[in-house]
């Protein structure tokens, strides 16, 4: 896989997610350490809207290392971040606090993703 290809594959993972509800400017860097998939990104959050793009972030509020493979598990809900730094699967540097929130757009785009399945569900049923 290359970085465009894991790029795109995050970006759609964190895009959609309803972040209308944090109030205060958020932005992280990901760098993501592998040979071919290898690369920064950065995540923002400002004035309620989600943004996703592939460059560097130097005014970040955190930074965010690691392999694609954790990266891909903790966009998709199944590896939690905290215990990702806890056990040195994610490593964080900046502000710890700010960091934190990550956790909140994860599980904001977890909600529209279930959102969307209920009404997929309902359509279904309609049929």
């Amino acid at each position: 896989m290359t970085y465009a290809d894991f790029f795109y594959d995050i970006k759609g993972r964190f895009m959609g997610a309803d972040v209308s509800d944090i109030h205060e400017h958020l932005a992280f860097e990901f760098d993501i350490e592998d040979e071919e998939a290898g690369g920064a990104f950065y995540v923002e959050v400002k004035d309620g809207t989600l943004y996703v793009e592939p460059y560097e972030y130097y005014d970040r509020d955190a930074r965010f290392i690691c392999a694609p493979d954790v990266l891909v598990k903790i966009a998709t809900g199944e590896m939690d971040p905290v215990w990702a730094f806890t056990t040195q699967k994610l490593k964080v540097e900046g502000n710890i606090d700010k960091a934190l929130r990550l956790k909140e757009i994860i599980e904001a785009k977890q909600r529209e993703m279930k959102k969307a399945a209920k009404q997929e569900e309902k359509k279904a049923k309609k049929k």
